[in-house]
């Protein structure tokens, strides 16, 4: 059985400690509400595949949650517990959005086989799900759409050059995503239904470089206890990828070039030449031109190379994509860690703006990251960012080119850091203690 996230809604701590054991036992994520207002505090927080809500709730009806819960929260299956179950229940229960009922006390079989179908349903929804959805589709999809002009002309390029053979440089500072670029052409290729590899030149010695691409024959050289193919056989109608081509050493960049040219190479220890059809595709973030001028690099191979170069620009030359990268992070973050963040605060899409981004895209993808894994609240605020980050975020004054929602954010956390409780914070911004704890909760404020 998948494993789900659920969520208890109950308001007896024997039943909700009963069904927590039960279900973590079948290895399914158990969080718990005893009320409705914990219930939806908890949904707006987390992401859950199932909730199992008590039609009685102290005072409250589980029947009035489930509509609200059902319309909130649509991916979320609804199971209602009772043990007041008539058919009339059941059919207004159902008419509210709810999934299926369970009638206490429990009978275990009843409830797993109830569990298994609903597990069984959600597996058959992710299937369903187009591919990206899954991490690697997600992030090539999150990399590959742009709005701004330098970044659309590379795409284009991109796919212009992607049905063809030709050898393709990606060029741009680290983290720019060359490497998701690279595999968008496989899979724009002819060669899509092939294997697409990947060679990290700068992550192995020279040795051990060339046992990996070209592979070597069973005690070539010490260590080598069988046969290896090497990756230009295992990418054979597919592709290979060089990250970081500029690390290649001297040694192998002429047997490199005679690939490119002849489709011909031998495995180490072997004298017999092989045939291989892959496309190459490098990437580089340093000069090539400079490295040829100081001998690092062979000027034959970079022309070979050179075909056809694209520019991918880093995320600071991209403000206009900031914004909606960080909030399909967000997304794809939520799914992974089952929350339900709803997004970020004015200041933090203002430190956004603002901030260089030196680690480009990855460095974005880790910020939110860890966010989304520390927030326990319904926007992620600055609080949340790492320290060098926040220390970037300026003083607003009156008549800089903001929001007012963005002012009055920063004027309420400056009040409260500087007051000793809710009620002098409240009096000083002229508002009741009530709607301020209120706006503590929008802002994400603790």
């Amino acid at each position: 059985m998948s494993s789900l996230s659920i969520l208890i809604i109950d308001d007896e701590a024997n039943i909700r400690k009963t069904l927590t054991i039960f279900m973590e036992s079948r290895g399914h994520k158990v969080r718990t509400a005893s009320n409705v207002h914990g219930a939806m505090e908890e949904a707006t927080m987390y992401r859950f595949d199932l909730a199992l809500v008590d039609l009685r709730l102290g005072t409250e009806s589980g029947l009035d949650l489930i509509p609200a819960m059902a319309k909130s929260f649509p991916w979320m299956k609804l199971v209602v517990i009772t043990a007041y179950a008539t058919v009339e229940t059941a059919v207004e229960a159902m008419k509210r959005g709810a999934t299926d009922y369970i009638t206490k006390p429990f009978d275990f079989d009843r409830l797993d086989h109830v569990i298994a179908q609903i597990a069984s349903f959600c597996e058959m929804e992710k299937r369903l799900m187009p591919a990206t959805k899954t991490g690697e589709r997600l992030t090539a999809e999150l990399e590959i759409k742009s709005r701004e002009p330098s970044m659309q002309r590379a795409l284009m390029l991109a796919r212009q050059v992607a049905s063809s053979e030709a050898v393709v440089l990606i060029r741009g500072m680290s983290g720019t995503g060359k490497t998701v670029l690279a595999r968008s052409m496989h899979l724009m290729s002819r060669r899509a239904k092939g294997p697409f590899g990947v060679i990290s030149c700068p992550t192995l010695s020279k040795d051990l470089l060339e046992s990996e691409l070209f592979g070597h024959l069973k005690g070539a050289f010490t260590g080598a206890l069988r046969d290896n193919p090497g990756r230009i056989a295992a990418c054979e109608g597919g592709t290979l990828f060089f990250d970081e081509i500029g690390d290649l050493p001297l040694s192998i960049q002429p047997k490199l070039l005679r690939f490119i040219q002849e489709r011909e190479y031998e495995r180490v220890g072997d004298q017999h030449t092989r045939k291989a059809d892959v496309r190459i595709i490098a990437a580089t973030n340093i000069d090539l031109e400079e490295a040829v001028k100081e001998g690092r690099f062979r000027e034959d191979l970079y022309y070979r190379l050179n075909v056809v170069p694209i520019v991918l620009p880093s995320l600071a030359e991209r403000p206009g994509d900031i914004e909606p990268l960080a909030s399909s992070l967000l997304a794809y973050f939520n799914a992974e860690n089952s929350k339900a963040i709803q997004g970020f605060t004015e200041e933090v899409l203002a430190i956004f703006r603002s901030y260089a981004w030196p680690g480009n895209i990855r460095e974005l993808r880790n910020v939110i990251e860890r966010a989304v894994i520390l927030c326990n609240a319904s926007q992620i605020d600055a609080g949340l960012l790492p320290e060098t980050m926040a220390a970037k975020k300026s003083s607003l004054r009156l008549g800089d080119p903001v929001s007012l929602g963005l002012i009055e954010e920063q004027h309420i956390r400056k009040v409260l850091t500087e007051t000793a409780s809710l009620q002098e914070a409240a009096t000083i911004l002229g508002i009741d203690q009530a709607t301020l704890w209120r706006k503590r909760k929008q802002l994400g404020i603790r």
